[in-house]
């Protein structure tokens, strides 16, 4: 019984905290999609609170009982709804104006879909900036690999409407991964704690409905961890590529799921196919697109994110690597050697104790990004939704492998009687 109040007492605090994110949001934000978010959002946590104080106060309740209603809730009511408002909404019109309180998406989604259509019509989805007849924007820069353009090609190539929002493909490649990803687990029973972490928080829930392309990444990057898992190395090999091929910063999870291949896959051709598809297919995906321009590319894939490009990214949250930049160049510098340091300690780490299990990899993947994304001079808080996200696929995969060594175990046999 203690142990019940303490787990429904830690839901309390969770949808709480949540709700006290997702009001101030719907009331204050600067941003439309922000608000409509908001508002969805704060009568699904408000529930979710409401029903936890009720499983704690009563002994009825039936199938009400179950701790994944508030979670369905949260995903229907405060994901899924507000996405499709936005949607729509935005079929009327409210790309690439300069008052944030008319977007309908993030500029992540209409500079994901322009690049698509740059890709066909010019052989690269990166705006030239130092051929612009006038001052760069930030909206100008994709900061994104060309694997990226992939989510832009309904638009396109169909052109506007509600089913070719970038933001549709996002959530498809996202729920897709994870189910697949589920199910060469094994279909583990995931943790409730796993998706709160995964689903309910605000990070995944609002990113989910105003943009996208961080649960993608993640989705693949799960993916690669259970293909890992299930000794599928040539396949993991090909998602690890890709997932570099959308965005950089994605790399410390990627460098984690290579340490366990390598680590727990000994035979020296396997591991040889495995790099050999890694390497090829991150070549295939960038170099057609690094020859046709390679200033362009190194400008907005490798400068503009280390803020180092012709402009800086607006990406201001305060978490210390910006706060060390924003003191100045020498700030700058400062905060790229600590990220340098950061990264040689991951490395130090896993060659040290590299990851044994998939839930180890994940778990060393969500603290490697997460200590990235508090030292890159230009982040935002909300890329802080990959360790969270990553920290409750750790939980899932941990689930996995407790099942498959229960039925690895030895079990009594009946002796057989004598004929």
């Amino acid at each position: 019984m203690g142990d019940r109040r303490r787990v429904l007492g830690m839901d309390i605090a969770i949808y709480l905290g949540c709700a006290a994110f997702a009001i101030p949001t719907a009331l204050w934000s600067e941003f439309y999609g922000y608000r409509i978010w908001g508002n969805f959002a704060s009568v699904a946590y408000v529930f979710g609170a409401a029903h936890a104080i009720f499983l704690l106060t009563s002994a009825r309740g039936g199938r009400l009982r179950s701790r994944w209603i508030p979670v369905g809730v949260v995903g229907g009511v405060g994901m899924v709804a507000p996405l499709v408002v936005l949607v729509l909404r935005r079929l009327t019109g409210s790309d690439w104006v300069i008052r944030p309180f008319q977007w309908a998406a993030q500029p992540e989604v209409w500079v994901i879909e322009r690049s698509a259509q740059l890709l066909f019509d010019t052989g690269t989805p990166y705006v030239d900036i130092a051929a612009l007849p006038r001052p760069p924007e930030v909206n100008d820069y994709t900061p994104y690999g060309p694997a990226m353009t992939v989510f832009g090609f309904p638009r396109a190539l169909l052109g506007s409407g509600a089913i070719t929002d970038a933001r549709i493909m996002f959530a498809l490649v996202t729920l897709v991964t994870i189910m697949i990803s589920l199910r060469l687990l094994g279909r583990p029973r995931v943790p409730v704690r796993a998706a709160h972490l995964a689903v309910v928080s605000p990070l995944t829930a609002l990113t989910f409905a105003v943009a996208g392309p961080d649960l993608a990444i993640i989705g693949l990057i799960v993916l690669a961890g259970a293909l890992a898992v299930r000794g599928k190395s040539l396949w993991c090999a090909a998602v690890l590529a890709v997932v570099v091929s959308m965005k950089l910063s994605a790399l410390p999870a990627v460098v984690v799921i290579i340490f366990y291949v390598v680590t727990t896959r000994a035979g020296r051709t396997s591991l040889l196919g495995f790099g050999t598809a890694i390497i090829g297919v991150t070549a295939l995906l960038n170099v057609p697109v690094l020859i046709v321009h390679p200033g362009a590319f190194v400008e907005h894939v490798i400068k503009f994110p280390s803020g180092t490009g012709m402009i800086t990214s607006p990406a201001a949250s305060p978490l210390p690597g910006h706060l060390i930049a924003s003191t100045g160049q020498v700030g700058h510098v400062v905060a790229l050697v600590l990220l340098g340091l950061i990264a040689l300690a991951l490395t130090i780490w896993l060659f040290v104790r590299p990851p044994a299990t998939g839930s180890a990899t994940m778990l060393k993947a969500a603290i490697g990004l997460g200590a990235a994304i508090l030292m890159v001079p230009a982040s935002r808080y909300g890329y802080l939704v990959y360790p969270l996200v990553l920290w409750g696929a750790a939980m899932t995969f941990a689930v996995a492998e407790r099942a498959a060594s229960r039925s690895a175990e030895p079990r009594d046999v009946d002796t057989v009687p004598a004929r």
